[in-house]
């Protein structure tokens, strides 16, 4: 786990009921959502093209995503997402909570 000092990236909670949790997040560059694991399945959906350095338990990997596109993860990975481009980021979360 690496741990560096950055500044955190904005969230924005747009919805939080009992089917589903709505955040949109927005970065800078080097800014982080810090280490955290999500407690339920999740969908991504890029507002903006994005260059993410995802922090896992076994090391970091970058992943490019393009405006618009959209990826699922499953609950239960630690994880901390980080800016590694050089502009603004930011894409909407939504976790499934049923």
């Amino acid at each position: 786990m690496i741990m560096t000092k950055r500044s955190v990236a904005r969230a924005s909670q747009l919805i939080d009921n009992e089917q589903v949790r709505v955040t949109r997040f927005e970065f800078r560059p080097d800014d982080e959502t810090g280490w955290h694991e999500h407690e339920f399945d999740y969908v991504i959906v890029a507002l903006t093209d994005c260059t993410m350095l995802i922090e896992e338990g076994e090391g970091e990997r970058t992943v490019d995503t393009e405006r618009g596109a959209a990826y699922h993860r499953k609950a239960g990975v630690k994880h901390n997402v980080i800016n590694g481009g050089t502009t603004s980021m930011a894409f909407v979360e939504v976790e499934m909570k049923q």
